[in-house]
Order: structure tokens, then sequence, then C-alpha cells
């Protein structure tokens, strides 16, 4: 079966999921919803925008008169598009809190869901990580996408801990003010600490890896580009900073950069993929070279996160994986070729 997707919030993360769904070739866009008349829906809506003709729902009927009155064509509302037999599942993009209100509704109505991270883990059975537990979100109603710095710390540490084993993990996070289109969170004159001990993050790694030993600690900075997180691990076993490396670059989604070919810098990363790439996406975990040392059994790292792309292919795989529609390692790379990840 081709899956037939809705994609419920068109934000930051929306617009990007829904444009991936697009392409795919096992899967099928079928609508986006949302309550407001947006420039960002404006333009993925445009006639060269990414989202050209596909059709668009009031998330709830109440909201179609002011999407219409925004100039918006719209096809109907969300509830009643789920009633139809036309829709399979939803990955629902809204803000934390709206997706605990609408997962009554897919309930209702018999629709699977994904969910994205900012929801508590209560929300979905499986808390998803494409290369950590694929397999477990088989056969599944409801799914957790984790987020953006739970799947850079789910993806090296489960690359680590499948060839050396980790006893223990202590990330300290780096964590940007706001997303740059969220002109009211900042700018902040401030680093604003993070106060509890483990931060969230640990914790929601947990979810992925439940027997992964870690601590999280993080600090929110006046920057809007992206997350750093510097790592130290213990292994099980001695290894060098080579071996290491040799396995970063062979994990998928995640790449190696060498500051002294001039990536001395999270903007100087992003300003690549501004070249390179609509809205300079990086869904792949940016692991600086030089920052990759061993002693003995502990390891050092320093890696970026591009809050607003990293969980878009976990929510592809999570399609898949929900369908049985391929193997983990088949839907990674497949993934991967459709949206252009190295």
């Amino acid at each position: 079966m081709n899956p037939k997707i809705v994609v419920n919030g068109v934000g930051t993360v929306g617009k990007r999921v829904a444009h991936a769904v697009r392409k795919q070739d096992d899967m099928k866009l079928v609508g986006i919803a949302d309550v407001s008349p947006s420039p960002v829906l404006r333009t993925v809506l445009e006639e060269d925008g990414p989202l050209h003709g596909t059709p668009l729902y009031a998330s709830v009927p109440e909201k179609v008169e002011e999407l219409e009155s925004g100039g918006f064509y719209v096809e109907g509302d969300l509830p009643g598009l789920l009633e139809t037999g036309e829709v399979d599942i939803v990955v629902d993009c809204t803000p934390s809190g709206v997706d605990e209100k609408n997962k009554e509704m897919y309930q209702e109505k018999g629709i699977k869901a994904i969910f994205q991270g900012g929801a508590d883990a209560s929300i979905a059975p499986v808390s998803f990580n494409a290369l950590a537990n694929y397999d477990e979100a088989r056969n599944e109603d409801f799914v957790r996408v984790v987020s953006c710095n739970t799947t850079s710390l789910s993806r090296t540490l489960w690359s680590l801990d499948s060839n050396f084993g980790v006893e223990k993990a202590v990330a300290n996070l780096v964590r940007r003010g706001g997303d740059p289109i969220q002109d009211s969170k900042g700018p902040i004159n401030s680093i604003v600490p993070v106060t509890e001990i483990p931060s969230h993050h640990g914790p929601d790694v947990q979810e992925v890896m439940p027997e992964l030993n870690i601590t999280t600690l993080a600090v929110k900075v006046p920057t809007t580009l992206s997350h750093l997180h510097m790592v130290n691990v213990d292994l099980k076993k001695e290894v060098s900073r080579e071996d290491v490396i040799d396995i970063f670059r062979k994990t998928p989604r995640i790449k190696l950069f060498k500051a002294e070919e001039g990536y001395d810098s999270t903007a100087k990363i992003i300003e690549r993929f501004r070249d390179k790439r609509l809205r300079y996406d990086m869904p792949e975990v940016a692991v600086w070279e030089e920052t990759v040392e061993t002693e003995g059994k502990r390891l050092y790292w320093i890696h970026q996160v591009h809050q607003e792309s990293i969980i878009v292919p976990e929510n592809i795989d999570a399609i898949r994986s929900i369908f049985e529609l391929s193997e983990g390692s088949e839907s990674i790379e497949k993934t991967n070729k459709n949206l252009g990840i190295e």
C-alpha cells in the first residue's frame, strides 16, 4: 500500500515534513491542515511553492472562514476529511498541548498519527528514532518522533553503543534561543541555564535507548541557527579517535566537518547548506572531526544540530515502519536518497 497522509500544522516542521512526503514514491500527501492564513502557508502554496497544488483543510471547522477570508481555497475541515476513508495517517506538527487534544480526535475517528518531540512521551507508546528503534513502531497507531536534540544524541550514541558499548554519556547542550522565524522569542541578551539536572533531553534519549546511562545539561543562548552539543562518553573498551571517526563516517545521517577547511562555526556550516539546499536544511548531525578525541575508554566530541530539519527524515521512516513498507536500513537509504541527504 501507499499510505495516504495529511500533515496537520504547517509551520517550521510541518512544511518540511509535507514536502518530504511529496518526494517519496511509496506514500502520498493528500492534504495539509492549519488554522490561520500565515505567511508560511501562503508561501508554500504559491504557484512556485514546494506544496503548490496540495489540498488545504482547516484543522478545525470554525477556522474555515478565517482561511478563506485570508485568500485561500479551503477543501473543507480536517475532522470531515478523516471521516472519508481517504486518510491513513496524520503527521501532527501542531504545538505542544494542541497535539494532545488532536489525539482524541484521531482516536475517535480510528486514524493513526505521528507526533513530534515537543509532546510528552506519554502521547504514544513508542518514541522513535530510525537508527535506534525502527522496528518498535511497526503496526502502532501512535508514534512520537523525538526532538531535534534527542535525535542527534540517539544517532551518535546508538552508533557508538552498537560498535563499542557505552558505559556512561554526559552531554552539554548549547541551545538556540528560537527558530529564525520566531521573532517573538528574541533577541535575548543572556545565557539561560536549564536549572533542572538532568535536562529533559537525557530522559528523552532513554525513551529511545532505555538502557543508556546518560546525563544532560543545557543552556539557552542568543542564536537562531542551530544547537551545539559537547559530549563525553565512557566506552566499554579502549578505542582510537580514528576508530570513532570511521564509525561516525559510516553511520547514516552523521556528517563530519573539518574546522581547518573553514567550517569552524555553526554559521559557516549552515552557510554551506544555504548554497546547496532549499531552506538550508541540514538533517545530518554535523560533527567537527578535530573535536573527536579519546583518552583510553573516554571519548569527546562536539556536534551541531539543525533544529528545523533534523527530525524530518525520521518522520518519513516512522511512516514506513508503522505500515511495514520496508526494513529499517532500506527505509533510511531510500529517504536519504529522496531528500538528498549526504
